[in-house]
């Protein structure tokens, strides 16, 4: 509760403040100016700005003072650490308030996971606010470890941290008025909506936002956003590890759009929280290229307060939350205090808390593999043309392409001279045995396979290989290892990073993790895999079947542009 009394009788100065941040440069996130003055703080709360006297004084020295910066939209699965260490890497950077979808931990564990991330992200120094996941299994082409209804989503959309429903990507089920989707959008109603609809335009988005769509993360291009900003969509400008659309976006946003427009990651490994950081980098990169510093600071901060209604965040201003950044400079934008609720909480780039023990039982030995058939890689081939998944350096969308493959004993054999190795994907959540199998052109290997639990959207096990054999011996480790990533090459492990909570995520801190990383990408290279790939993060995008062209899923080869399962070979 507002301590109501204390903030009008410090704010009138009849009694100090618990802390005053003396002699500001304070950003007023409504007029995108700055003011001189003190920032007094009562019980984490903003009492005042002008002058005061507190209890416990900082004098600034004329230092940069802004709200804490707000993600509006991102998985903290990508980072592949827990929600504590999550927060030890963005709090820090000044992200004081992340947005969250759980979707890839749903997708393996359903219910389980919502509570996990839950509980394992409360009593942190950090708002960590949910978006329901709302697509779980995002198709019907894949197997996803559990099936979200609404009903089963109606069991959290009451919980104080919960906002709505997350990224709705099935839009067909929303213009096609599908009963269960629109039983989801029911659950949400008077809650938000965010969208997930790249390409959809005239009446079809329309129709899409008439259903009570508030949002867009996906858009690539200005024209994009404006179309959806001129229906009166949010625009979420994204600026994630895996998708870079922030400076194609920034011409959308003007005067008088600007006030529509946030910050979003959607996903940020663990290399880039380390050497970049999160919203903090979205600022830089934006104020860099040339975009107006105050308007860039609105959309960090007060325009993602007021989409999400959280009406007391956003601002240095009275009555507000106690979230600070003090900042020496305005041009790297690295944050030498962060303050949470009033509380110092990271200086210098470093947090001064940890976290606390979660039961995480629930999320762990997800690993549900059937014993292995090895017949079940075999490709039959009716000719040696084939139809290949074609990969594109640092993109996520692959081409559809035809090619001849060598053939042995009626088999599509591998050809690391010709670039072309081989790629499975296990069901791993069900048992079922299901074993999808095809062609990838481009990676570069050259021997040994490689393999992860991370895999868009179900989070099946998915494998590139030139041999079976050390396909095999993939798989079998990232069973015994509780689920992950791991590199092999001639029947031996040559290295392996656990990823036990889900499979997606360590229980290790973010730099033992990218360490380990690091050692599996110098691996990764020794067996010929190209620069031009991030080879974990090509592998998990391999298996998303809403991108285009050619994916392949547990179910087999998806045509994407037919959205069916197709052979391989002609």
């Amino acid at each position: 509760m507002k301590p109501v009394k204390d903030l009008v009788e410090v704010a009138l100065g009849k009694k100090p403040a618990d802390l005053v941040l003396k002699n500001a440069q304070v950003f007023n996130s409504f007029t995108g100016e700055f003011v001189t003055g003190d920032v007094a703080v009562v019980s984490g709360y903003i009492a005042g700005i002008g002058e005061y006297e507190g209890k416990t004084t900082h004098d600034l020295q004329g230092a940069y003072v802004t709200p804490g910066f707000i993600d509006g939209h991102v998985h903290i699965e990508s980072s592949m650490v827990s929600p504590a260490e999550f927060a030890r890497a963005l709090v820090p950077a000044g992200t004081l308030t992340a947005v969250v979808d759980p979707h890839e931990i749903a997708n393996v564990t359903g219910i389980a996971g919502i509570r996990y991330m839950l509980e394992a992200s409360s009593n942190l120094p950090i708002n960590i606010y949910v978006m329901l996941p709302s697509c779980v299994p995002a198709t019907s082409l894949e197997t996803a470890g559990a099936v979200l209804t609404a009903r089963e989503l109606s069991e959290f959309i009451n919980h104080p941290r919960v906002l709505g429903l997350g990224e709705l990507m099935d839009y067909p089920s929303v213009l096609n008025t599908r009963e269960e989707m629109l039983q989801k959008l029911a659950v949400a109603e008077g809650k938000l909506v965010d969208g997930h609809a790249p390409g959809i335009s005239g009446k079809e988005l329309t129709a899409y936002i008439a259903a009570g769509v508030n949002s867009e993360h996906e858009c690539t291009t200005a024209e994009e956003a404006r179309e959806r900003l001129s229906r009166g969509m949010y625009l979420m400008l994204r600026e994630g590890s895996a998708t870079k659309n922030l400076l194609d976006l920034l011409p959308a946003v003007d005067r008088y759009t600007a006030s529509r427009c946030l910050f979003v990651t959607d996903d940020r490994h663990p290399e880039d929280l380390i050497k970049l950081g999160s919203i903090n980098h979205m600022v830089k990169l934006a104020v860099s290229a040339g975009a107006d510093l105050p308007t860039v600071l609105q959309l960090a901060t007060i325009n993602a307060a007021n989409y999400f209604r959280l009406y007391d965040l956003g601002a240095i201003a009275p009555g507000y939350r106690a979230d600070i950044l003090v900042f020496e400079d305005l041009q790297e934008f690295k944050p030498r205090y962060v303050f949470k609720d009033g509380k110092l909480v990271a200086e210098k780039g470093k947090p001064l808390f940890t976290g606390y023990p979660v039961d995480d039982r629930a999320v762990r030995n997800t690993m549900r593999l059937k014993e292995i058939n090895p017949e079940k890689l075999k490709i039959p081939a009716n000719s040696n043309r084939a139809r290949v998944i074609g990969l594109i350096p640092h993109q996520i969308v692959t081409k559809k392409l035809v090619l001849e493959v060598p053939v042995e004993g009626g088999y599509f054999k591998t050809s690391p001279e010709r670039d072309i190795a081989k790629l499975a994907v296990f069901e791993r959540h069900n048992y079922t045995g299901n074993v999808g199998v095809g062609l990838i052109h481009g990676l570069g290997l050259k021997k040994g396979a490689i393999a992860s639990t991370i895999a868009h959207d179900s989070h099946n096990l998915v494998v590139a290989g030139i041999s079976d054999e050390d396909i095999i011996v993939a798989v079998e480790e990232l069973k015994r290892i509780g689920g992950g990533l791991t590199v092999v090459a001639e029947g031996q492990v040559l290295g392996s990073l656990p990823l036990p909570i889900a499979g997606l995520m360590s229980d290790r801190t973010l730099y033992e993790v990218q360490e380990e990383l690091e050692k599996l990408h110098r691996l990764v290279r020794s067996l010929g895999v190209s620069e031009d790939y991030d080879p974990f993060m090509t592998l998990a995008f391999l298996s998303l079947p809403v991108i285009p062209e050619l994916k392949l899923t547990d179910r087999g080869l998806v045509d994407v542009s037919t959205f069916s399962v197709v052979p391989v070979s002609l």
